[in-house]
């Protein structure tokens, strides 16, 4: 498999980068950035949360064993804004969010990670690398209790966005309230201010800044080296350069293998602000259109690239859903009732579908391409199924039907769709309605029912042993 690394910029064979083969410990270890808990989720946040959950499941899938640790940030002044606007305590802002967060997740078929660290729970980890850096000169006290880490004592600062030290500092300014070294510089520890959550310190009473959160929760979890870090591409500066300073400044070793950044969601063709009124949480979209629509339209294309949310979109991703659904039923249906053991295959070139859907994958986990593997096998299939009259190899179809499901689950779809639900209870209504006028001899009505079926995607054929019935 070969990962686009965003720190070389360029596809790298993953196994190969990370030195799998001469490692000791087999466990591919992930971080992942989470949501900073102060409101429900807005649709960008969905983006990493599936195309990196898929990251996930395919590894699992080839057999590697995973540690997945995503985090919640629950220091922050969006929360702080947030708990005062509403006279609440921080954490109940934070505890709030972080359970809604779950259920949106949960919608979304995201698998939970096997660690949800709190920053609020990794503050002594935290002081520990402060005071570390501040050993090996990478940091700074100032007399007020703030703690700065030292962008000029790290060489090749800016590597991971490809800047310069002198480009950063082109342009940037210092609050005359701070008492940096250099405009880069940036807080490690903030001395408390009235009204504000904050623990003690050997610089005084105080909270983290936003950076050394992750690598703090990073490296007690996973340790001083991971093989992939991953987020969306507006992390990439400053949030996971400060990431890679921190860290390494820290440790002397490399911080992480592998950076994977998840391209931007554009609404409409336009940047999504709440300014613009075109601000959008999962919740909402999902009220609107399911959350398994959301997780489609997420790995429609190709991960880094811009995705461009929609109203057309959203339409064309739950047709999409459905023609999953209706193939999916069509299959159990020939495998329940239209099976032979010398029946004809229903595809011969089964395991060319499967290579290729291992092709896209294995190639930057390309799930648009993967997409449309599933797709060509489900073109080629459908033409034989629409056939009643013929007999299906057993052993064939069941081949088919554990390949799909191999393909789909590793996608994290079919899991759930309330607008499948919501057809499939109106077809059965109808379908009982038409066999009930066909045994009264009502050939009309039977008939009439027939055209609402076939609007509805169903085609029937009516045969001595009862009706046939096929999704297209």
């Amino acid at each position: 498999m070969k990962l686009y690394n965003s720190f070389s910029r360029t596809k790298e064979d993953f196994e190969s980068s990370i030195n799998f083969s001469a490692r000791s410990d087999k466990t591919i270890k992930i971080y992942v950035c989470g949501p900073t808990v102060y409101d429900y989720i807005h649709i960008g946040n969905t983006r990493p949360m599936c195309v990196f959950d898929v990251l996930r499941r395919y590894l699992k899938y080839l057999g590697y064993n995973v540690k997945y640790v995503q985090n919640f940030t629950d220091v922050d002044d969006k929360i702080i804004n947030r708990a005062h606007k509403e006279n609440t305590g921080f954490f109940d802002i934070s505890e709030k969010f972080i359970k809604e967060y779950k259920i949106d997740a949960a919608g979304l078929n995201v698998m939970p990670a096997d660690v949800h660290p709190k920053a609020s729970e990794t503050i002594q980890e935290m002081i520990d690398m402060i005071n570390i850096l501040i050993k090996n000169k990478h940091a700074y006290a100032t007399e007020s209790g703030d703690v700065y880490f030292d962008t000029l004592s790290f060489e090749n600062y800016g590597k991971l966005s490809n800047q310069t030290l002198s480009d950063l500092q082109t342009g940037a300014r210092i609050d005359p309230n701070e008492a940096k070294k250099n405009a880069t510089d940036f807080a490690l520890w903030k001395a408390s201010k009235p009204d504000e959550p904050f623990w003690d310190s050997p610089w005084g009473l105080g909270r983290p800044g936003w950076h050394i959160e992750c690598s703090a929760m990073s490296r007690k979890f996973l340790g001083d080296t991971i093989d992939i870090h991953c987020g969306g591409q507006d992390l990439m500066f400053p949030h996971h350069e400060n990431e890679i300073a921190q860290s390494e400044g820290c440790t002397g070793v490399k911080f992480s293998y592998f950076w994977l950044h998840n391209g931007y969601i554009n609404i409409n063709d336009t940047k999504m602000s709440k300014s613009l009124n075109n601000f959008f949480t999962a919740r909402e979209i999902s009220e609107k259109y399911g959350y398994e629509a959301i997780r489609y339209f997420m790995i429609s294309g190709h991960y880094k690239s811009p995705l461009n949310y929609t109203e057309r979109a959203m339409q064309q991703s739950i047709s999409s859903i459905q023609r999953l659904y209706n193939f999916k039923e069509n299959l159990n249906f020939a495998i329940n009732n239209k099976i032979s053991e010398s029946g004809v295959n229903l595809l011969e070139n089964i395991n060319k579908y499967k290579q290729d859907f291992l092709t896209a994958m294995n190639d930057d986990l390309n799930t648009s391409d993967a997409l449309a593997v599933i797709f060509s096998m489900i073109k080629e299939a459908n033409i034989k199924l629409s056939d009643f009259d013929v007999k299906f190899s057993v052993k064939n179809l069941e081949k088919i039907a554990n390949c799909f499901n191999e393909f789909t689950s590793i996608l994290g779809i079919l899991y759930k769709n309330e607008n499948n639900i919501k057809n499939q209870e109106e077809i059965d209504i109808l379908l009982k309605d038409r066999d009930l006028a066909r045994i009264n001899k009502k050939w009309e009505k039977s008939d009439e029912i027939r055209d609402k079926l076939y609007k509805l995607g169903v085609a029937v054929k009516d045969t001595p042993n009862g009706t046939n019935v096929f999704k297209f």
